[in-house]
């Protein structure tokens, strides 16, 4: 097994980008391997991403990131109000914000959605990470979720059943909206 280690960052703290559609996507696609990461790399500086952040999903959205990666590592986290499963219809909009990103920031290590996803608004920011960050590298996360499009990864972050219980106790602290869906249960984070 080929273990996550991105060293340090090419000009001083290690800078992650995070990106997701959604208020809990970061958190559940790739939340115990940004725990490990701000745990391993105490300078290192997330920047937080989330397109459709809207209402109370959005203060769901700041806790979240808070909870994982603390306020002295998180710089300015980007919330943005796109409607959830619209994303498409307004690409030139969403392709916008990458193009800011490109200028604002030069990240090491980036997660993003997995482009084979079937839900359409992570395809779209899937691509538009690979379409926009060429030179960068790129890791894709997967989401568990009713369509079942769960594919093969091609890194795979082990993480030790602690730092499991944690991520799993921050995303039900963290999204409180989310309680009353059936597959919003602790077993569904859990390895």
């Amino acid at each position: 097994m080929i273990r996550l280690d991105v060293g340090v960052g090419k000009n001083g703290p290690l800078q992650i980008l995070c990106l997701g559609c959604h208020s809990d996507d970061i958190e559940i696609g790739c939340g115990g391997a940004v725990l490990q990461l701000a745990t391993r790399h105490l300078d290192c500086q997330f920047h937080w991403v989330v397109f459709s952040a809207l209402g109370p999903r959005r203060a769901e959205a700041e806790k979240a990131a808070k909870l994982f990666v603390g306020p002295s590592q998180l710089k300015n986290p980007l919330l943005k109000e796109f409607p959830d499963a619209f994303m498409p219809f307004v690409g030139a909009e969403v392709k916008s914000i990458f193009e800011e990103l490109k200028h604002t920031t030069s990240p090491d290590l980036i997660f993003t959605h997995n482009r084979r996803d079937a839900h359409r608004d992570h395809r779209l920011i899937a691509e538009l990470t690979w379409n926009t960050f060429r030179d960068h590298f790129i890791l894709e996360y997967e989401i568990p979720k009713y369509d079942g499009d769960m594919g093969q990864p091609s890194v795979f972050v082990p993480l030790k059943m602690e730092l499991c219980q944690k991520k799993v106790r921050n995303i039900m602290e963290a999204f409180v909206t989310q309680h009353d869906r059936q597959w919003f249960q602790p077993e569904t984070f859990l390895p």
